[in-house]
């Protein structure tokens, strides 16, 4: 299977003339190190869930039908498309007897008893660590308890967990406003769940304002914040003092890519989200001398090295990795995709 996430390799643009400054429009830029973040790009929930469609492909043939994007990010999106994957919101989209997936973000209990009831072939591409969280929201419902839930309201990772209970037992707060404006229908039993993409930092300002308001509201056993989110957070604390810009990879619709953009920008460094190289501007690194690439969790490396090439170009001599953690974690497929089964 072709892999989407090649090892970063030598750029390819021939490097300028040491000292050189290229020039756009009049401006100037002339950025000399790039220094990347370390870990940046997919996670494991990432590469699962892609491999799922990839697998579906290769073993039942086009099409194979894709509830909402597989995960949020354009490149691969488009390459699945192109291999013969078809993207869809409704299921009254998807054909008789066709294969489906979920996506990495997970569906509602509605939807998932809906596809079923239609025969389809199913493959849930949801990520464990939201599968976790589903299955906690229900552990608990049947213990009687109400949840609050913190995450961005219209983000399909929230509306699969809001939607795992059909009678309003989940409360959503996307701010600590929101947190005052919440009516429980009872204190003595409330537990937090988390969506898994969001910034540390603002989820537990989030939740201690909760703590605050329900002193006896349960929290989770572990964070519902996923392990990727927090290490290229904490990647970009640790960068941010070093670097005069931050580049960070990924599409527009990706929560955890939009956070690391955020994060930068609060600790004070000039930050841009780039869906590909092609959208970086020169005149952003004019008197920049160091500028830190990141990559969200559903950006693959290849757009990382395209815009390494595009940095290179306007002078940057230099590549640097960060010491950072070493993810090793790996999700095991669906049985039916798996190749020992």
């Amino acid at each position: 299977m072709k892999s989407m996430t090649p090892t970063l390799v030598a750029p390819r643009t021939e490097l300028p003339p040491e000292g050189a400054v290229a020039t756009k429009g009049g401006l100037s830029a002339q950025p000399s190190e790039i220094l990347l973040a370390e870990p940046r790009g997919f996670c494991a929930g990432v590469d699962r869930a892609i491999e799922i469609v990839e697998r579906a492909l290769q073993k039942f043939g086009r099409p194979i039908y894709v509830r909402h994007e597989i995960v949020h990010n354009t490149f691969v999106v488009n390459d699945l498309k192109e291999k013969g994957a078809i993207f869809i919101e409704e299921l009254d989209d998807v054909p008789a007897g066709a294969t489906l997936v979920f996506s990495a973000h997970g569906v509602s209990r509605a939807i998932q008893m809906e596809a079923q009831a239609r025969g389809f072939q199913i493959f849930d591409a949801t990520c464990p660590l939201v599968s976790k969280v589903h299955v906690e929201v229900a552990k608990l419902h049947k213990e009687g308890f109400e949840f609050i839930m913190i995450g961005h309201k219209g983000h399909p990772e929230v509306e699969g967990t809001v939607g795992q209970l059909d009678d309003g037992s989940i409360h959503l707060v996307e701010d600590v406003t929101d947190v005052a404006r919440i009516q429980p229908r009872q204190t003595a039993k409330l537990a937090v769940v988390t969506q898994t993409t969001l910034s540390v930092d603002d989820a537990a300002e989030i939740a201690a304002a909760v703590k605050a308001r329900f002193p006896h509201v349960q929290s989770p056993k572990q964070q519902d914040i996923c392990y990727a989110t927090q290490n290229r957070q904490d990647a970009i604390k640790i960068m941010s003092p070093q670097v005069d810009i931050m580049i960070v990879v990924g599409s527009p619709t990706s929560s955890n890519s939009n956070r690391l953009a955020e994060l930068a920008r609060k600790l004070g460094v000039e930050s841009y989200m780039v869906d590909s190289a092609a959208e970086l501007q020169t005149d952003w690194f004019e008197g920049k001398s160091c500028v830190g690439l990141t990559a969200g969790a559903s950006a693959p490396e290849i757009l990382v090295c395209e815009v390494i090439d595009r940095i290179r170009a306007l002078g940057a001599v230099s590549v640097r990795k960060m010491d950072g953690i070493e993810e090793t974690t790996k999700f095991p497929l669906p049985k039916g995709l798996r190749m020992d089964v």
